[in-house]
């Protein structure tokens, strides 16, 4: 495994809970001494006990030296990082393509080399290109196998995908990965056999759609504030069509993370280089990145017009919550802007606090949920942290100097926050004002 960042050292670990004899290989000498010390450099639940549970069982390891790994690998995975690359919008291919290199003058023997990191359509070609160019000898076939992985629940997506997508161009190589995949075969998932350019099409059609749905449902929202519908039943009432469904109707601040932006960046800047511009992507990422800007105008005009001076509570800033995530979160635009129109910012992160220190310089960071709340003027929740569901609504209210709240990830109901005595907004639902009861309580 090429890369022990997230996709690879996921994968490798759910590979080795297989069965499988995996070294995850990585040129960062810190991370690789860290995970050989059996520390986990990244949050992912239940991640910490399958690592070390299959080192100690010696079917995974660690290494920084890349030959000898892949002179003895039936299969080499490329699962390196592919951000945009700056100025255009592409996917930068730096990184895999350096791994070609590197594994293509270790070959020894028939090798499957795997493509597992997000890649524009094409790139299996030209990795395959690479290899031949540099060992022509080598006997090797290329296969792209696209990663479905969410944060958060990565583990169970690896073990109970809905789907394994193979592309590959000979028998030889897919039975070495239908050989790999095989305890899937207990639980009947379906194994789909593509074209190389078909899977790595596949993997950004998914999410680019994922991500439309999102900002669909969202762009909904803003109109069933405008005529006083609620967003949740719209969304249950179409959801229920098994033709549209229930996931990713969930409305929120924008969406963000590893994948989504970068995703539907690269696919929509390749399709367009090939003269097959995707028009509804290329809306969905302007649309989604006015949301984040949008959403602190909300909490402006929560207090008031005017943040000179004022006390916002943010609770959540990764991206999404059971992760330590910040790319693209709506945090890195909303924070910033709320400091600019002259509001201190206090913020309390479960694991977020580490790059958030460096992302979000003059933000203060609490060490638990109540204490951003003291003095507050509003409490914004920018992530749907378990631990945010259930707060002491009284012990909140008691603590800020207005009971006022904007929650972006809709966690409470209309009706009880304003019988616990807040001014309430939230996306796609009327805003409240506190009951005159809980006033007088």
């Amino acid at each position: 495994m090429i890369g022990a960042g997230y996709v690879g050292l996921v994968s490798g670990a759910c590979f080795s809970e297989f069965g499988v004899t995996v070294v995850c290989v990585d040129r960062d000498d810190s991370r690789v001494a860290q995970l050989s010390a059996g520390e986990i450099p990244i949050y992912e639940p239940g991640l910490d006990q399958l690592v070390a549970k299959n080192v100690a069982a010696g079917r995974l390891g660690f290494a920084t030296e890349l030959s000898a790994a892949v002179a003895q690998a039936d299969a080499v995975f490329i699962a390196v990082g592919t951000p945009s690359r700056r100025g255009d919008g592409h996917a930068d291919l730096t990184y895999v393509y350096e791994a070609a290199r590197q594994i293509a003058r270790a070959l020894d023997g028939y090798t499957v080399v795997v493509t597992k990191s997000t890649v524009p359509v094409g790139t299996g070609r030209e990795v395959a290109a690479i290899i031949r160019g540099e060992r022509p000898d080598a006997d090797f076939d290329i296969v792209s196998n696209p990663e479905f992985l969410r944060e958060g629940s990565a583990i169970d997506d690896f073990m109970r995908p809905d789907r394994v997508i193979i592309g590959a161009d000979s028998e030889r190589s897919l039975a070495v990965m239908r050989e790999l995949y095989r305890p899937l075969n207990l639980i009947d998932v379906p194994i789909v056999s593509t074209s190389l350019e078909t899977a790595e099409v596949t993997k950004y059609a998914a999410n680019s759609f994922l991500a439309t749905k999102i900002t669909f449902i969202n762009e909904v929202a803003d109109l069933c504030e405008s005529v006083g519908a609620n967003v949740h039943d719209v969304a249950r009432g179409i959801g229920l069509d098994g033709r549209i469904g229930r996931k990713f109707l969930h409305p929120g601040p924008g969406y963000g993370g590893s994948c989504f932006p970068k995703d539907t960046l690269a696919f929509a800047t390749t399709a367009k280089a090939v003269g097959a511009p995707q028009r509804i992507v290329e809306t969905v990422i302007s649309v989604n990145e006015h949301r984040k800007r949008k959403m602190a105008d909300r909490v402006v005009s929560a207090c008031g017009g005017d943040l000179s001076g004022k006390r916002i509570g943010v609770l959540g800033l990764t991206f999404k919550p059971n992760t330590d995530d910040m790319r693209d979160a709506p945090s890195l635009v909303i924070v910033p802007a709320l400091q600019a129109a002259g509001a201190e910012v206090r913020a309390y992160d479960p694991e977020g606090h580490g790059e958030a220190a460096k992302a979000l310089p003059g933000l203060t960071l609490c060490a638990d949920a109540y204490a951003p709340l003291e003095q507050a003027d509003c409490v914004v929740i920018l992530t749907e942290w378990n631990e945010f569901r259930a707060l002491n609504l009284a012990r909140v209210r008691g603590l800020m100097r207005r009971p006022v709240m904007v929650d972006l990830r809709n966690i409470y109901k209309v009706a009880e926050m304003a019988k616990e005595g807040f001014e309430y907004h939230s996306v796609g639902r009327p805003s409240v004002a506190p009951t005159p009861s809980a006033v007088l309580g």
